[in-house]
């Protein structure tokens, strides 16, 4: 039974990681200090045999070290995700994503860890404007969070090239779908807004809703990890690949997607007003991924579109917390 390390494992995306590998069997270890993730994510996965849970924080190297004793792999995702907090509060930012980043990847490297596959962001791209957003040509980052993760990449391809551990990033474009949180100041937009529609409330779009997006659905993301993780291709490792969809969809279309599909449970909601606020200071106006260096070296096939994926996500959040 192999055995695999999810960092953040409490969160969205962590907490679907170890749903997914804990139904293929393998013995799963979650790390977690609560920071962003909820345990109502994981209580589920207390009863199994192959799940272990440790409380810890990866800014402390001891809690790093524990977490990767006997660990094939690593699924790296915890991090102090979002642009604005980032803004508002670069220190913690920093202290979180690049040196619990540079904690976990040593401890890998010391514990002798098969891969380590890390959470790496489509806001490495910075302002660059070309279309569709290539790996190689990155241009300068626009928010302290995107410097933390353009780190992490830096770090990951040092770590590689001089101790020979395997390292993968997989750049995320707006993840979404079942547990993302729509609480707090710095919930992403989706959730944000079904919540919003759901207690006929208006949304609030930054802008004039023609920034766009390659939103990815998690079950995209979930078969990018297992890929990664697991690719026999030597050109896959020590490098990065794109996480999304493919297709980019603006806000205004977003926003109009989400009230028709809410609306089949909730007529009402077709009748709410969308508001537009400011701009918001460090976004990219446009992001689009091109997944061919995925779909060729991985033989990444994404399964789930933004309709596809918002139906399902919908129907979650609907059933779970209205």
């Amino acid at each position: 039974m192999k055995k695999v390390l999810i960092t953040g494992g409490a969160g969205f995306i962590g907490s679907n990681l170890c749903e997914y590998f804990l139904r293929k069997n393998y013995q799963v270890i979650c790390l977690d200090n609560f920071a962003t993730g909820h345990k109502k994510n994981i209580e589920q996965f207390l009863r199994y045999d192959n799940f272990t849970f440790i409380e810890g924080d990866i800014r402390n190297y001891e809690d790093c070290e524990k977490a990767v004793i006997g660990v094939d792999y690593v699924l790296h995702q915890a991090a102090l995700g979002s642009v604005p907090r980032s803004i508002k509060d670069p220190l913690t930012s920093n202290e979180v994503n690049v040196n619990g980043f540079l904690n976990m990847l040593q401890a890998s490297k010391e514990a002798g860890v098969k891969r380590f596959v890390y959470a790496a962001s489509s806001s490495t791209y910075g302002d660059s404007e070309s279309l569709p957003k290539v790996e190689d040509k990155i241009g300068k980052p626009l928010s302290p969070y995107a410097i933390t993760k353009y780190v992490n990449e830096l770090y990951a391809e040092i770590f590689s090239k001089t101790y020979g551990i395997e390292t993968i990033g997989l750049r995320y474009f707006n993840v979404f779908g079942r547990k993302q949180d729509p609480n707090g100041a710095y919930a992403a937009v989706i959730p944000k807004f079904v919540m919003q529609f759901m207690k006929h409330e208006s949304p609030v779009i930054n802008g004039d809703g023609n920034y766009s997006r390659d939103f990815t659905y998690i079950d995209n993301v979930i078969q990018m990890n297992e890929l990664a993780m697991l690719s026999e291709n030597p050109k896959a490792v020590n490098t990065v690949f794109n996480t999304a969809y493919g297709d980019r969809t603006t806000l205004n279309q977003l926003v109009t997607i989400l009230r028709k599909e809410l609306s089949f449970f909730d007529s009402e909601i077709a009748k709410v007003e969308i508001v537009h606020g400011p701009n918001r200071a460090g976004d990219i106006p446009h992001s689009l991924a091109s997944i061919e260096k995925a779909k060729e070296i991985l033989g990444y096939n994404p399964q789930y579109s933004l309709q596809q994926g918002l139906k399902e996500a919908v129907k979650w959040y609907w059933e779970n917390l209205k």
